[in-house]
């Protein structure tokens, strides 16, 4: 049984393009058609329909035709790899609409005079900008980075809720502890440095003592993680970093 073939029309139309697109996929060998009708016209089938979606979808990710057209030849090209991570930045892009909106919802009562509303509020759903850049130059060729990025992803509001409610906690009793004058080698104080282990490990990326350890020094040496620290006392960066240490070195004694 013959396979049934397209018009260029028809598939412009399902697909949502112009003729004149298909014809420029045609031209610059993005997406040929399997044949020609016995007047010359262009005539797509199923596969070609299949390899037009991967575009448009790579196209709706902001990659260039060329781009495109080198992802789907090469020999290591796996269609349901691709779709799988479109999806997971789907859906990572739909969270982050969710919460947008959710601030805007309640940005409006607030105006209304209906609901009162923090500084920290007002931001909820924006998305770092600067520091995501810089993280993703930075790590973004690291399998941390890329698990934390797949793991991220599939959070909705409410588990941001949750993993913020938690980080919070932990830098407070930290600051507890320093106010206290509790010594940062203390058991106490590295029982919360590995429940920050832990907390990352279980949201973000496995995070073993020694990988700890060296975000203990950016802790310390980046100026907007030990602001976010000192921001519950000066010097909390600092322990905290000793703190991650002495536990660290505990677990590989």
């Amino acid at each position: 049984m013959s396979k049934r073939m397209y018009k260029v029309g028809e598939v412009a139309r399902v697909a949502k393009v112009t003729i004149r697109t298909l014809h420029h996929y045609d031209e610059i060998h993005l997406l040929a058609p399997s044949g020609r009708s016995a007047a010359g016209y262009r005539l797509y089938t199923e596969e070609d329909i299949a390899r037009l979606q991967h575009i448009r979808f790579h196209r709706d990710l902001g990659l260039a035709l060329e781009e495109i057209r080198a992802i789907l030849e090469a020999p290591d090209f796996d269609s349901r790899a691709v779709l799988r991570e479109h999806r997971s930045r789907l859906v990572q892009r739909l969270h982050e609409t969710e919460a947008l909106v959710a601030t805007i919802d309640h940005t409006l009562k607030n105006l209304e005079g209906e609901e009162e509303m923090s500084v920290e509020q007002r931001f909820e759903g924006f998305q770092p900008e600067a520091h995501a850049a810089e993280a993703k130059e930075r790590w973004g060729t690291t399998d941390a980075y890329k698990e934390s990025a797949r793991r991220t992803g599939c959070y909705g509001p409410a588990e941001w809720a949750t993993i913020q409610a938690e980080a919070e906690a932990i830098v407070g009793r930290f600051a507890a502890c320093r106010d206290e004058g509790t010594a940062a080698d203390s058991d106490a104080a590295t029982q919360l440095a590995e429940e920050h282990r832990q907390h990352i490990d279980r949201w973000f990326y496995a995070c073993n003592a020694r990988m700890h350890a060296g975000l203990a020094e950016m802790y310390v040496h980046d100026e907007r993680f030990a602001e976010h620290f000192d921001k519950h006392g000066e010097g909390l960066a600092a322990y905290v970093a000793e703190a991650i240490r002495a536990n660290a070195g505990a677990a590989t004694s």
